[in-house]
């Protein structure tokens, strides 16, 4: 690369957290970065957007670091629309999101703020990547996968990521050197069995949160959910292309 690129950074768990704050540190290793992310945790917001209400998008310090940032009081894929068409000169040469804090495998995409930002991105024709860590916690270590992190970035910038798709990368949370490697991989067939946690507030309403279980369904060692399971980083190709385009021809047999 002759020049440095421009990078995009987002996420759906805020601006502040530490996910994001190693992402950048990364980022800022191989090229010119502007962040533009949520200015409050956004996780689980899928592919909304805001149209009823107005955004507000505000240059914010938050490091020593050489990086652009703006807060956005929107969703992730807010932050990409406002990145592209309203502070940023170019497109940018790649956009990046999370690191999330939690899975994004299997059915997860589905839900994924951090995601969804990456698939906006590559709505609008920017080479997208995820990056998610199978650690929930907001003290995360996230050092382990930082080699890893710049490792992909750099080959998808050499490479290209094909139009229309994004990588949804997942880490096993495990030390450096117990990682055996990186297989791309299929999305796994696993569902989320939701239950309901129903409680009463001490003024009597009900109120309920949202629990459940992930079953796996999935026997395949080339999915995503077994690459994890087995210690290995996950890379899924996904798309924001949702047709089945296996069953048009059957469906066109329908006399409707």
């Amino acid at each position: 690369m002759s020049k440095k690129p421009l990078i995009l950074v987002t996420n759906d768990d805020g601006i502040t957290a530490p996910g994001i704050r190693a992402l950048i540190s990364v980022m800022n290793e191989l090229g010119d970065v502007v962040v533009v992310a949520p200015d409050s945790p956004q996780s689980a917001m899928g592919h909304a957007i805001t149209i009823n209400s107005t955004l507000h998008c505000n240059s914010i310090k938050i490091d020593d670091g050489p990086q652009i940032e703006y807060s956005c009081s929107g969703t992730p894929a807010d932050c990409i629309k406002m990145g592209v068409n309203e502070i940023l000169e170019r497109k940018p040469d790649i956009c990046v999101s999370g690191i999330n804090h939690g899975s994004n495998s299997s059915i997860n995409v589905i839900y994924s703020g951090t995601m969804s930002a990456a698939l906006e991105a590559s709505i609008e024709g920017i080479p997208a990547i995820g990056f998610s860590l199978l650690d929930y916690r907001w003290n995360a270590d996230f050092n382990a996968i930082k080699t890893f992190i710049k490792k992909i970035t750099i080959a998808a910038l050499k490479e290209g990521i094909p139009k229309g798709n994004a990588l949804n990368v997942n880490f096993p949370k495990l030390l450096k050197k117990d990682i055996k490697g990186i297989k791309i991989c299929r999305q796994a067939k696993a569902y989320w069995i939701e239950k309901f946690d129903k409680r009463k507030s001490p003024q009597g309403k009900e109120y309920y949160w949202l629990t459940g279980e992930l079953i796996n369904h999935d026997k395949g060692e080339d999915s995503d959910e077994w690459a994890l399971k087995n210690g290995y980083i996950s890379v899924v190709p996904v798309k924001f292309d949702m047709t089945d385009h296996s069953n048009i021809k059957e469906l066109n047999k329908w006399k409707i």
